[in-house]
């Protein structure tokens, strides 16, 4: 038995000189692609902002195991997951309850039935009540001393 010949021919003579043109200059194969996210400028959305999350994202990235410093698109791409998900979930609470106000309530019961994401939820609200209480004893303690 012989083995299949590769035609190596049949990768016509204008791919042959994109791949040759990638290889010497491979900023220049972006243009090639008709989406919004060609306009793009280093540290702003498609919408103008500012990255607000990068630092934070990136930190977190490589504490659930990726590079120190993981490629911006990949930083990028999340940050873009991230906003687009607070807009919803925003939007989805300000339709909930008093329309117009999002409140506590609010979001916990668009993540009720999410496990996960409500024992996240319900520790952090006992955390914030018991700083407030601990800021609140603190505050009491300090001005005692001051009289």
């Amino acid at each position: 038995m012989s083995s299949p010949s590769v035609n190596t021919s049949l990768t016509s003579s204008p791919q042959k000189e994109r791949d040759s043109k990638e290889r010497e200059n491979p900023d220049e194969n972006y243009d090639q692609f008709d989406d919004d996210e060609s306009d793009l400028h280093y540290g702003s959305t498609s919408s103008g902002r500012k990255r607000l999350f990068s630092k934070e994202l990136r930190c977190m990235m490589f504490g659930f195991g990726d590079d120190q410093n993981p490629y911006t698109e990949s930083v990028d791409l999340l940050e873009d997951l991230v906003i687009e998900y607070i807009t919803e979930m925003t939007h989805k609470a300000m339709e909930t309850g008093r329309t117009g106000r999002v409140q506590v309530e609010d979001m916990v019961f668009l993540v009720r039935k999410d496990t996960r994401k409500f024992a996240r939820v319900k520790d952090l609200l006992t955390m914030n009540e018991e700083l407030k209480k601990a800021r609140k004893a603190f505050d009491e303690v300090k001005y005692a001393g001051v009289s």
